[in-house]
């Protein structure tokens, strides 16, 4: 942060550790820290206005956190507003955002941890440059269950890895992670065994606990039990995926079906969002709500790809009925197709299983949305033990 350009107003209730928020900005920052029972008095909402990043942080007193971010919001659309919570988040998330926030953190998280929150919502809402150059993070959201999302992320995952882009895909189902049943990987060591490892983080450590898939795609796995998701910390996540975009083309995120903190964080550092239905009334109506959510945290319906699988179902529904209940064309529609379960079942992606089959044809079309063609050679080459099958051709981002 450059002390010379910013200011930040804080409101803050009594019971959060203020000396830690406020230690998240360098010293010479200008940095206004009131109660948020005293922030609508006529000298904090000057302050406010003129503040390049406002904080809000609440614990009970919800309603006035709310407030405070809604004038914050409309009384400047080009400076970002930060909410913090503390304690269970109870609807709060999704108010938080209906209200103007640009990010929500939950608390409590250390100053370094804070700081590095603060600078990533000031870049985005800016429009800053990555301080260097990063792989793509792709993030693969499905708000209901059971549409597709995993086995749409595992076949992107795997064609770009098939055509030569170095990929990585991280199962963020903290709970009831998928990906290695999909992918037919051994869970030797997931992404539990790297938080409780202990030590600090590095790519080369984060890479030994990746499983390698034989398309050369490699996974960090979801826990082996449910309650071994708490030890996965939102910032620990976002270090995780930091490193394996340094040395990664391509990550991709396989998220669970809600916006939990860990999918928000995401989101929030994604350099493309794929949103994943299915054509029937309950995943269609989840869908649209999913969009609506996007667009509250300042993602256009333009700025993501939409994915409807079993698509070619006959179950009463057209065109013309899923754009107007979503108002948009999907981008890209997976037909039924037999060979999926069978694939699934067979831990093996369709673009494997049936390379030449319509549904395989229509992620490989997804998949080009994130790597560019390459120069097709004569034939697809398999390794010598037939576990490498170059069906797709990509260009490295």
């Amino acid at each position: 942060m450059n002390a010379q350009k910013l200011r930040i107003f804080v409101a803050l209730e009594p019971s959060l550790d203020s000396g830690t928020i406020r230690g998240a900005f360098p010293a010479g920052v200008p940095v206004r820290l009131v109660s948020l029972a005293d922030a609508h008095d006529h000298t904090a909402v000057e302050l406010q206005e003129a503040a390049d990043l406002v904080v809000v942080g609440c614990a009970e007193e919800r309603d006035q956190a709310l407030e405070l971010i809604g004038i914050a919001s409309r009384q400047r659309s080009d400076r970002p507003v930060v909410a913090l919570y503390s304690g269970t988040p109870n609807g709060f998330l999704e108010r938080a955002f209906e209200a103007g926030a640009d990010d929500l953190i939950t608390l409590p998280q250390n100053s370094t941890q804070l700081a590095f929150a603060f600078e990533k919502a000031l870049a985005r809402r800016r429009g800053a440059a990555p301080a260097t150059e990063r792989g793509q993070l792709v993030t693969v959201l499905g708000p209901k269950g059971g549409t597709g999302k995993t086995l749409t992320s595992c076949n992107v995952a795997v064609a770009l890895a098939l055509g030569g882009t170095s990929t990585v895909i991280v199962d963020l189902d903290l709970q009831f992670g998928d990906v290695g049943l999909a992918l037919g990987l051994k869970p030797e060591r997931t992404i539990y065994d790297l938080a409780v490892s202990g030590g600090s983080l590095d790519a080369d450590k984060v890479d030994s606990f990746l499983a390698e898939h034989p398309s050369g795609a490699r996974a960090l796995l979801a826990p082996l039990r449910p309650d071994q998701a708490a030890a996965v910390t939102v910032q620990f996540l976002r270090e995780v995926i930091e490193l394996l975009r340094s040395r990664y083309e391509v990550v991709v995120v396989d998220t669970p079906p809600a916006f939990t903190p860990e999918v928000i964080a995401a989101v929030d550092n994604s350099s493309a969002l794929c949103v994943v239905g299915m054509l029937d009334a309950l995943s269609l109506k989840d869908t649209k709500i999913g969009l609506e959510t996007l667009a509250q945290m300042g993602y256009a319906s333009e700025d993501l790809t939409l994915v409807l699988n079993r698509a070619d179902t006959s179950v009463g529904i057209s065109e013309q009925d899923v754009e107007q209940l979503l108002g948009r064309k999907p981008d890209v529609l997976v037909p039924s197709d037999r060979a999926i379960p069978r694939a699934i079942t067979a831990g093996q992606p369709i673009v494997v299983a049936e390379p030449k089959s319509n549904a395989a044809r229509a992620f490989y079309g997804l998949v080009r949305r994130y790597a560019a063609p390459r120069p097709v050679e004569a034939a697809p080459v398999a390794a010598e033990n037939g576990s490498r099958r170059r069906m797709l051709t990509g260009k490295r981002s």
